[in-house]
């Protein structure tokens, strides 16, 4: 899979709202009422991230925030998997 342009990244971060790039990666923090929720989420992303065979990085911090990040590592930045499983993680 190709890597994104710099063009077209920026056209995704104007529809994946509150994510940011970084570091060759878009990341997102989410905020839930307690550590149950986080937890919950954090198997939700699991769920599909398997389904997609895309795995990100997940930091859950603080009992009720859990950090996501993305990035394809074999292309050496963001693809279109990263963009896509970002909009399903939008979706929950």
């Amino acid at each position: 899979m190709s890597k994104l342009t710099k063009e077209e990244i920026n056209s995704a971060l104007t529809r994946l709202i509150g994510w940011n790039y970084q570091s060759n990666s878009i990341v997102k923090e989410f905020e839930f009422k307690d550590f149950t929720r986080s937890i919950g989420f954090v198997t939700q992303v699991g769920i599909e991230a398997e389904k997609a065979d895309h795995h990100p990085d997940i930091l859950i911090h603080s009992w009720n925030k859990v950090k996501v990040t993305l990035s394809t590592h074999s292309a050496g930045g963001l693809t279109q998997k990263d963009i896509s499983l970002a909009e399903i993680i939008d979706s929950f």
